[in-house]
């Protein structure tokens, strides 16, 4: 009872802390435009051999997401054998690395983008730079749990017969968390698509550039036709790494 009290408390508190100013003027008006021009999506955009279009963008937004998929699943596998606390006797040492990866979770990855974009420039790069430090938070702890849960006995195994450690994590530690970091990598993949999306809207290369030039320029049918190509790729994306995931665990 406590808790329902709580949480109506709570969603009461939010409602007075908002100020709704109801709807614009306007707001039918468009409306009736954009679901008119997302519903007649422009057909014409999704090949150009002369210039941009859908598939070069979304091939690009691919890129993006890979390389900086890459980039996490290469630069975190340190930080997560430094967090995981059964590869360390002090647990300050674990503590701490999980005090980073945590660090680096919380901050989000447009503002890395952001930042990335003032060093490099409004480019694909910036985009890459970004998911790779951003995921670099979130894979970090997945391998971590993923080295924690491990089954430990051909670790004290090989340690009983005399390996040094280098020998225990490449025969014991390694070939047991690989399909688990291969499936995470994967997972993490399927959201770094979306979020290229997103990174694309303030500058860092992909679909979400010319998506946010079409907003801006009112021409709705270029909109439908991207967010058209944006679910079609990511639920071909979720599919593939689902089949991949179930094989693979």
């Amino acid at each position: 009872m406590l808790g329902w009290i709580i949480v109506a408390g709570l969603f009461i508190w939010s409602l007075t802390g908002l100020e709704l100013t109801g709807f614009q003027p306007t707001t039918w008006t468009l409306t009736k435009s954009m679901v008119s021009g997302l519903l007649h999506p422009d057909w014409s955009y999704v090949y150009n051999p002369d210039g941009e279009d859908l598939i070069r963008m979304m091939l690009e937004t691919l890129a993006i997401s890979y390389l900086g998929n890459f980039v996490s699943a290469v630069v975190c596998l340190p930080f997560a054998f430094w967090a995981a606390s059964n590869m360390s006797r002090n647990r300050l040492v674990s503590g701490s690395g999980k005090l980073f990866l945590s660090i680096v979770r919380t901050i989000p990855e447009v503002v890395m983008a952001l930042i990335f974009i003032k060093a490099v420039g409004p480019n694909a790069f910036a985009g890459v730079m970004a998911l790779g430090l951003h995921s670099v938070g979130m894979l970090g702890k997945l391998y971590a749990e993923g080295i924690e849960n491990m089954d430990m006995g051909p670790t004290e195994a090989m340690t009983a017969v005399g390996a040094n450690r280098w020998q225990t994590l490449a025969y014991a530690v390694v070939p047991q968390v690989i399909p688990e970091f291969i499936s995470y990598s994967l997972y993490r993949f399927e959201i770094n698509v979306r979020s290229a999306t997103l990174l694309g809207i303030i500058g860092a290369g992909g679909i979400g550039t010319p998506l946010v030039f079409a907003i801006n320029a009112r021409g709705w049918p270029r909109v439908g036709i991207i967010l058209i190509g944006i679910i079609v790729t990511v639920s071909i994306i979720d599919y593939i790494s689902g089949a991949l995931r179930k094989r693979i665990v």
